[in-house]
C-alpha cells in the first residue's frame, strides 16, 4: 500500500439546520485511506456512518445542511472547496458509492439496463451493444441469476437483495479508486453476503481500489477490512486495525458494541394452540410478457405450492437466499398480492375477499416492511405515520387516546417520543425501522408479518428490538412470521422454521432441531456460509 493517503479526512464535522437550530451529526473527525485498503466505519445507528460517507462526496441535502469544519482531500486535491462541475467528475468515476436503501436509490421508471447504461455513457462513452455486453458481465459478476433476461425489468420486479446487487453493479462499473460502501449488504442473504465480499476483495485486489466500508455488521468488518473506525455521537472514539480493536478494544464503547448480541430465548412451541395463519398449496406465479402484444411466455414462479400453519404465540422464521420467495410468501398470507390456494386467519377463509372485505381482519395483521424508507411517507411526520392506522380502524377513538397510543409506541421501539413531529428524512436508517415497527405494534394486532425487521439496525439496537419483540409476544400472546437471512436473529426468536428456495419449501420443523441437525444440502450450506460469516454464530448451532 502506498504512504500517501488516498483519502484524507481531516477534523470534518456535518450539521443539520431545523428552523434556528442546529444538530451536529458528525463531530470533528479524522481518518484516512490508503491506496488498496479498506478502512471501515462502525457504530450505532445514528451515530453519523451514512452522514460521514455522503459528506466526501458532498452528497448532503444542502443547505439544510452544512460542513462548519472539516477538509476532505482526495489524491491530494481538496473536494470541500470543489466546483461542482469538478466535484461531479469525481463522483461515479474515481470515487463510487454504494447506498444502504436500492429502492429509493433506483430509479423506478427505468430499466435495469438504462440506469447502469447511463453511468457507462457518462463516464465511458459506451453505447449499444459495447455497453448491454458490459453490463450483462456486471449483473453476472454481483450474483443475478440469467442477467440477459434481467436487463428490461425494474426495480419493483427485483427482490430487496437483487436491487441491492444491482447498486454494487452500478457503483463497479466504471472500476473506481475509492469505492463507498454504505450497509452494502443489509439486504443480502448470507450465501451471497460471502459471495459480494469475496467480489468486492477480487476486484480490489485486481484494481488496487481503496474502500470505506459502513456497517453494523461486526462479523463483516473482522472478514473484510483492514481498518475500523467505531463512532459514536458523531465521533470517532476508537480507531485501529481490526485485529487490535476486536481483541482488544479500549473504549467502554466499543467493548459494549462488540458484547451485543440478541439472546437465544425464542417463543416455546405451541402444539395445542389455535391456528392463527394458515396456507394450503399456495402459489404466486408472475408471468413473463414479451414482445409487442405482450404476450405471456412464461411464469416466475416465486411461490410454487407452499402450505404453513402458524400456531397463536409461536415465530414461525422463514429463512433462504434473496429471491426464494419469502417476503412474496409473506404478503400473500396478508392478501397484499394475487395468490391462488387457501388462506385461512384465525379460522376464516381469505381467499377471493374484496378490499372493503378484508378491512375488519386489517387491524388483527400487521407487517414491518424491509426497506423503511420506502414505507414511510416523505409527507407525513412520524406522529401522521403511526396516527394513520389508528384513524383508519379506530375512528371514534379520542385525540388523548391516540396521543397516548403513538407515545407509547415510540417509547417501546427505544425512540424519543418528542421526535415524532418530524419526517422520516430526519432519521437515520436503523431509526426508520423502528418507526415502523411502532406503527405496526400500535394497532395491537394478533398477528405481525416482520420482514426484515432488524437488517437495518446495528448490534446494541437489534438487541433492543429482538427483547422488545419477545417482550411484546409475551405479554400479548403475538404470533409473529419472522422472515430474515440473519440466522443469529432468526435462532433468537424462532420457534419453528421454514427453509425455502425457488418458491418452495426444501426443509421444516422445530427451530432449535433444524440448528442442531439440518438435513438438506442446501440448509447446510446456507448454515455454513451464515457461521462463517459470523463466528458467534457457531454458538447458535450447538442451542
Amino acid at each position: 500500500m502506498s504512504e500517501t493517503p488516498l483519502l484524507q479526512v481531516k477534523d470534518l464535522s456535518a450539521a443539520f439546520h431545523h428552523g434556528g437550530s442546529q444538530t451536529l451529526a458528525v463531530d470533528r473527525i479524522s481518518f484516512d485511506i490508503k491506496k488498496g485498503e479498506t478502512v471501515a466505519i462502525v457504530g450505532e445507528s445514528g451515530s453519523g456512518k451514512s452522514v460521514t460517507a455522503l459528506s466526501v462526496l458532498r452528497l448532503l441535502p444542502y443547505p439544510s445542511a452544512s460542513h462548519p469544519s472539516g477538509s476532505v482531500r482526495f489524491k491530494g486535491k481538496e473536494l470541500m472547496s470543489a466546483s461542482e462541475r469538478d466535484i461531479r467528475q469525481v463522483r461515479g468515476n474515481d470515487i463510487t458509492i454504494i447506498f444502504q436503501e436500492p429502492m429509493t436509490s433506483l430509479n423506478p421508471l427505468h430499466t435495469i439496463e438504462k440506469q447502469i447504461g447511463e453511468i457507462l455513457e457518462l463516464h465511458r462513452g459506451l453505447r449499444g451493444e459495447k455497453a448491454r455486453a458490459r453490463i450483462v458481465e456486471l449483473l453476472g459478476q454481483v450474483g443475478i441469476p440469467d442477467p440477459a433476461a434481467r436487463l428490461e425489468s425494474y426495480p419493483h420486479q427485483l427482490s430487496g437483495g437483487q436491487r441491492q446487487r444491482v447498486m454494487i453493479a452500478m457503483a463497479l462499473a466504471n472500476e473506481p479508486d475509492l469505492l463507498i460502501a454504505d450497509e452494502p449488504t443489509t439486504a443480502l442473504d448470507v450465501t451471497v453476503q460471502a459471495q459480494i465480499l469475496k467480489l468486492l476483495k477480487e476486484i480490489q485486489g485486481r484494481l488496487g481500489m481503496a474502500m470505506l466500508f459502513i456497517t453494523h455488521d461486526l462479523g463483516i468488518v473482522r472478514k473484510i477490512a483492514d481498518r475500523v473506525c467505531v463512532m459514536s455521537n458523531g465521533k470517532i472514539v476508537e480507531q485501529g486495525d481490526v485485529e487490535r480493536v476486536f481483541t482488544a478494544p479500549e473504549h467502554p464503547y466499543t467493548k459494549a458494541l462488540l458484547a451485543a448480541e440478541p439472546k437465544p430465548d425464542p417463543a416455546p412451541l405451541q402444539p395445542n394452540a389455535p391456528i392463527v395463519a394458515e396456507t394450503r398449496d399456495l402459489k404466486v406465479w408472475f408471468p413473463i410478457k414479451r414482445g409487442f402484444m405482450r404476450s405471456t411466455v412464461g411464469y416466475i414462479k416465486a411461490v410454487d405450492g407452499v402450505s404453513i400453519a402458524v400456531r397463536q404465540g409461536e415465530t414461525l422464521g422463514i429463512v433462504g437466499e434473496s429471491g426464494s420467495g419469502k417476503t412474496t410468501l409473506g404478503l400473500a398470507i396478508l392478501r397484499l398480492i394475487s395468490s391462488n390456494g387457501p388462506i385461512l386467519f384465525m379460522g376464516k377463509s381469505l381467499q377471493g375477499l374484496k378490499f372493503k372485505e378484508m378491512l375488519p381482519f386489517r387491524s388483527d395483521m400487521q407487517i414491518v416492511f424491509q426497506d423503511p424508507y420506502g414505507s414511510l411517507s416523505p409527507r407525513m411526520s412520524v406522529s401522521d405515520v403511526i396516527e394513520e392506522g389508528l384513524w383508519v380502524h379506530h375512528p371514534n377513538m379520542g385525540d388523548d387516546e391516540r396521543e397516548r397510543r403513538v407515545v407509547q409506541a415510540l417509547n417501546d421501539v427505544g425512540l424519543d417520543p418528542e421526535t415524532r413531529f418530524r419526517y422520516p428524512h430526519e432519521f437515520s436508517g436503523g431509526q426508520r425501522q423502528r418507526i415502523a415497527v411502532a406503527r405496526a405494534i400500535a394497532l395491537e394486532p394478533k398477528f405481525v408479518v416482520l420482514d426484515e425487521p432488524t437488517s437495518a439496525l446495528d448490534m446494541l439496537i437489534q438487541s433492543q428490538i429482538v427483547d422488545l419483540l419477545r417482550d411484546l409476544q409475551k405479554r400479548k400472546n403475538l404470533t409473529y412470521l419472522f422472515i430474515s437471512h440473519d440466522l443469529r436473529v432468526v435462532a433468537a426468536l424462532a420457534s419453528r422454521l421454514i427453509v425455502m428456495r425457488n418458491g418452495h419449501v426444501v426443509e421444516e420443523g422445530p427451530a432449535a432441531e433444524l440448528f442442531k441437525n439440518p438435513k438438506s444440502d442446501y440448509t447446510r450450506a446456507l448454515f455454513a456460509a451464515a457461521f462463517n460469516l459470523e463466528t458467534a454464530a457457531t454458538g447458535v448451532v450447538s442451542q
